[in-house]
């Protein structure tokens, strides 16, 4: 493992997803899940989210879209907080959410209004 990678994607991951969430998520693992958990955030975090060519906004956005497309809502509302966290607003919610209906298929989009509309009203974002 790269330690100043992981160090970078833990500080990014914290800021996207929550401290909270984030030591939640290391505590809960164990010496199955744990090395899954250190890759990942080494590499997802660190290499991908670490890397400041496109900006955290940005990266949220682009994240939604292929979370939506691929239908992993569960990591979508993680993201969806996230990418509230990092300034995404809920005009941009749902113009996201129009493109994967367009790309995806309305079934999927209705599924995206349906989380987007309880984190947001869970965040009280206006």
């Amino acid at each position: 493992m790269d330690k100043k990678r992981f160090e970078l994607g833990l500080a990014k991951r914290k800021a996207t997803l929550g401290a909270e969430y984030v030591e939640k998520n290391l505590e809960a693992a164990d010496d199955f899940t744990l090395p899954f958990q250190e890759m990942m955030t080494e590499w997802c975090w660190g290499f991908g989210w670490g890397d400041d060519s496109i900006d955290e906004k940005t990266r949220s956005m682009m994240n939604l879209t292929m979370l939506g497309a691929l239908g992993k809502m569960h990591e979508w509302e993680i993201h969806c907080r996230g990418a509230i966290t990092n300034g995404v607003t809920k005009k941009q919610l749902r113009a996201i959410i129009h493109v994967i209906a367009i790309y995806c298929g309305v079934p999927q989009s209705l599924e995206c209004f349906r989380v987007a509309k309880k984190v947001i009203e869970e965040t009280g974002l206006e």
